[in-house]
């Protein structure tokens, strides 16, 4: 059976009136790369911080590695990397100052050599100091931080926050060999969509607090859908059809964002309504996040979400 190491159950956080994540259930097993996305004050951030017992919930419970994030034991903590969105660093201190305070909550855990081979890799001095570094260097402290004591879960807010598009790939690629080949457990939050693309094997979606979607990378690539048919004449005045998402007009072609919806099903359906042709547009990933996610206006949801759960 595989371990489940993140949990969390109807886990709720409210600032005053306003409700920033509601009723989140999950379970991420060990070994899972999870890309955690979602538009700006989506919930990432607090659901993070939830999960690492940084905020204490509403209401609701999160376990991490089995145990209450509330009552995380220094045990527990010694086997968790973190990344903070925006890489905040003492900036008082050199980057070798830092290590060492870091180095001394994982006594026996930090592999100095990885973290020299990182500073090496990114062409950082331990003589720097953070209040000097770049937006982009301090990120790549801040990694090599998180994993030098080879956690058992990593979890990072924005990680590659600040990092040019070469180096970001490099880090991503050779971090996810590194954290596989050892079965260690990746949960990341990102607004860059090609990154959870490229390394995640399941995607979380979460909208205004709520999760839209908990599936692999590959099914949500599968389900999302863009549709244009073309009309002889003018377009149907009604649109009927399960999973639609959105519809756009034009005087003689419908633009449709289904969900949940085989080709076979688009093809009857274009049929029905007299179109002389449909064609299902490519999207790419970060395409069907946007489509997803953007706001419904007058357009009805149909009960497509469970599809991908």
């Amino acid at each position: 059976m595989t371990e489940t190491v993140l949990e969390t159950e109807g886990l709720t956080k409210y600032y005053g009136r306003k409700l920033a994540l509601d009723h989140m259930d999950l379970k991420i097993p060990r070994g899972c790369i999870c890309g955690f996305v979602g538009r700006n004050g989506s919930g990432k951030t607090t659901a993070i911080k939830l999960m690492l017992g940084l905020l204490r919930p509403t209401a609701g419970a999160s376990k991490l590695l089995g145990c209450d994030s509330q009552q995380l034991k220094p045990a527990i903590r010694q086997r968790v990397g973190y990344v903070t969105e925006g890489h905040r660093l003492f900036r008082w201190m050199s980057i070798g100052r830092l290590e060492r305070f870091q180095r001394a909550f994982f006594p026996k855990q930090w592999d100095n050599k990885f973290f020299a081979d990182m500073l090496e890799y990114f062409g950082l001095s331990k003589k720097q100091k953070i209040k000097n570094l770049s937006i982009g260097e301090r990120a790549q402290v801040s990694l090599g931080l998180a994993l030098a004591p080879h956690p058992d879960v990593l979890i990072m807010d924005d990680p590659t926050l600040g990092l040019d598009a070469a180096i970001r790939r490099q880090f991503l690629e050779g971090m996810i060999e590194l954290i596989m080949r050892e079965g260690r457990t990746v949960f990341f939050s990102s607004h860059i969509l090609g990154d959870v693309e490229r390394v995640a094997d399941r995607i979380l979606v979460i909208d205004k607090g709520v999760i839209r979607a908990d599936c692999s990378v590959e099914q949500f690539r599968g389900v999302v859908k863009k549709v244009r048919t073309a009309f002889e004449d003018s377009v149907p005045t009604q649109v009927d059809i399960e999973g639609l998402l959105h519809v756009r007009r034009g005087e003689r072609e419908l633009q449709l964002i289904l969900v949940g919806v085989d080709d076979e099903k688009i093809a009857e359906w274009s049929a029905s309504v007299g179109a002389k042709s449909h064609e299902i547009v490519k999207m790419n990933m970060e395409d069907q996040f946007i489509e997803y996610t953007a706001p419904p206006g007058h357009q009805r949801l149909f009960e497509w979400e469970e599809i991908i759960r």
